[in-house]
């Protein structure tokens, strides 16, 4: 079959693999119909190290299933699916607790034996646990906003619900991305009454605003976190940093209220950040995390099925496999918010 290697900074390939094949009594094979690029797959793109050979790429798709193990009951050949961006069991106590990201017996596509999604199919591990079967009928205008759940805007979700947002809420979100944007609609959907959107992109910050951002911040550092002040009073209680930058998240402790939270969902790329004295005498809630989609699938699924939520919308553009290292590049260009692929 057909699939994305990445070899390295920049070098995205779409090569022959080996087909997949069932390994353990509990996988099933699923013909990749729609996949994307993700924000994470770009850190990859710009700084890879992979191993000779290159690596497979890719975590959030829709497809159709074509084989199961012995031991799978939830699915069977022929049945659409979605598979959120991270595998897991689903029955573990974590999993069972809502935390399906820290799956005892999980794990992420494309490491290891385990297909990435950039390709025509995969090995899903863990199937009944992982994959949420839909609608055979499922219309094709919803698509979009059913694969936004394997991993985006549960993301953006998770910042929203790690960060206390609530009825009334003010909130801040850092990063106009398809993440940020996300958490904007997120927070709305939560009951937000003010969200400021810290973004300088007016085709991000335009969608924002439809999604519920009340104001948009397009300066960046002190200026930002001066322009935030003055629009809050004295910085917001909900930060939700969706960029995972040094500097987003430095800005994202000059906006925050005193005893506020702020709710980290953007894959960090440093290793320090200022936690300081400082920062000690703010009484400062620091959160966030890798979000558990497959916890929170099942809550958006019915909006997603009736075209009731708009989150699909951060997709602007679409190409197809053979084609994806466009797609990397338009979204590494930023000529492309978050880009469909169809294999």
């Amino acid at each position: 079959m057909r699939a994305t290697v990445i070899h390295g900074p920049g070098d995205v390939r779409v090569e022959d693999v080996p087909d997949p094949a069932l390994l353990h009594p509990t996988d099933a094979i699923v013909r990749v119909t729609l996949t994307c690029v993700c924000g994470s797959d770009l850190w990859k793109y710009r700084s890879a190290a992979p191993p000779p050979g290159g690596q497979r790429i890719g975590h959030e798709f829709i497809g159709v299933v074509e084989e199961t193990g012995a031991e799978v009951t939830t699915v069977r050949a022929g049945d659409l699916v979605l598979a959120p961006f991270l595998w897991s069991d689903n029955t573990c106590e974590y999993c069972r607790a809502g935390w399906t990201s820290s799956c005892r017996n999980g794990g992420r596509w494309a490491v290891g034996d385990v297909d990435g999604a950039h390709g025509e199919a995969v090995r899903a591990p863990q199937a009944d646990g992982t994959l949420v079967k839909l609608p055979a009928d499922t219309a094709e205008e919803h698509m979009p906003a059913l694969l936004s759940l394997s991993d985006v805007f549960p993301t953006g979700h998770h910042a929203a619900v790690r960060a206390g947002v609530g009825q009334g809420a003010t909130v801040v979100v850092i990063g106009d991305g398809a993440v940020g944007l996300s958490a904007v609609l997120a927070a709305h959907r939560r009951g937000a009454n003010r969200i400021v959107l810290m973004g300088r992109h007016p085709d991000r910050t335009d969608l924002g605003r439809e999604f519920g951002a009340t104001d948009v911040v397009a300066e960046r550092g002190e200026p930002a976190v001066a322009r935030v002040r003055e629009l809050t009073g004295d910085g917001a209680p909900h930060v939700l940093e969706c960029v995972g930058t040094v500097d987003a998240f430095e800005t994202a402790l000059g906006v925050a209220r005193d005893a506020g939270t702020i709710a980290r969902v953007g894959v960090p790329q440093y290793r320090d950040a200022r936690l300081d004295f400082d920062v000690f005498l703010r009484n400062l809630t620091i959160t966030g995390g890798v979000a558990p989609a497959r916890a929170y699938i099942p809550e958006f699924l019915p909006d997603a099925l009736a075209g009731l939520l708009p989150s699909g919308r951060v997709f602007d553009s679409t190409v197809k496999l053979e084609d994806i290292a466009d797609g990397y590049r338009a979204m590494n260009d930023r000529t492309a918010l978050k880009v469909l692929v169809r294999p």
